[in-house]
């Protein structure tokens, strides 16, 4: 059994212990955390709480993490998209519509199950549901993933993003002019206040940085570069919001009146990580999906 520990900073004081471990780590469920917790697997300075613990500076907290389940999702014949795969790590492009793994609502026809059919040795620290996820991408965000094959793999990858060594390109279209080629958006991510099933910025959220390039300019509409420094939910259509550049066709997020493409004009477009065995730098790039690109041509016809 595996076992973290983490001192609560500033920033974390007077959260419920459940919210400020799924904080803590972005592939930890808000269920999966409180099981934990109901177990005696969490403890705060020794002793065992409850689930709305209200977290104190300096608590320290003590994670035993359970090892994973036997994986019991039901594999499912796809035709995957696979841009890269040895004993370790998958990269998959992955489609614009599928979720990436089970949850309630989706118990099949994600990318996981497809993966589960495809090869048999994903790592099991995301237990059940996620194996060998060390990252997602939204339902109606197309583009590159990398998986892991192991837990060696899967650790290791994990660090890269903690560490932010990983490159994440997406590529967007946004509403409205961006009248600036670059820019940098340094603006903290947690859950809407107003509205728990979205996010937005708020100032006692996780630290969230997006760079973006503007790659062309249209009569209402702007086709940007995003690149994540942070991997927080839905950061880049939360952020491109504040700037008041929201995603076209984003249903969460953007207006009412927009392009039709029945989900954000989102593709992750490019992915770059050391290889967890060998270390060596690999970076892969994926075109967007054919509604992305009619859409985008649509647009300079009409310029």
């Amino acid at each position: 059994m595996e076992t973290m520990e983490h001192i609560v900073r500033e920033e974390e004081k007077s959260l419920r212990l459940d919210k400020m471990l799924t904080q803590l780590e972005e592939q930890w469920s808000r269920s999966q955390v409180q099981q934990w917790i109901k177990d005696g697997n969490v403890k705060v300075n020794g002793a065992e709480v409850k689930t709305n613990y209200k977290c104190a500076i300096d608590d320290k907290i003590s994670i035993s993490i359970p090892e994973p389940e036997e994986l019991d999702v039901v594999p499912e014949e796809m035709d995957l998209d696979i841009y890269y795969e040895d004993a370790d790590v998958i990269v998959v492009n992955k489609p614009r519509g599928m979720v990436v793994h089970p949850a309630p609502g989706h118990p099949n026809g994600t990318l996981v199950n497809g993966l589960m059919a495809h090869c048999k040795d994903l790592s099991g620290i995301n237990g059940v549901l996620r194996p060998g996820i060390v990252h997602r991408i939204d339902k109606d965000t197309s583009g590159l993933l990398m998986v892991a094959k192991n837990d060696l793999a899967h650790e290791k990858l994990v660090g890269q993003l903690v560490n932010k060594t990983v490159t994440r390109k997406y590529k967007a279209i946004v509403h409205g002019i961006i009248p600036h080629d670059h820019g940098t958006i340094d603006a903290p991510l947690g859950r809407d206040p107003k509205d728990r099933q979205r996010m937005a910025v708020v100032d006692s959220g996780r630290d969230a940085v997006t760079h973006f390039n503007v790659l062309d300019r249209f009569s209402t509409f702007t086709y940007v570069e995003c690149k994540l420094e942070t991997g927080r939910t839905h950061q880049i259509r939360v952020h491109m919001k504040y700037i008041g550049y929201p995603l076209a066709g984003d249903p969460k997020y953007g207006p009412r009146k927009t392009l039709d493409l029945d989900g954000q004009a989102l593709h992750a477009a490019v992915l770059g990580f050391q290889h967890p065995r060998t270390g060596e730098y690999l970076e892969f790039e994926a075109d967007p999906p054919e509604v992305f690109r009619q859409t985008l041509q649509k647009l300079q016809n009409t310029r």
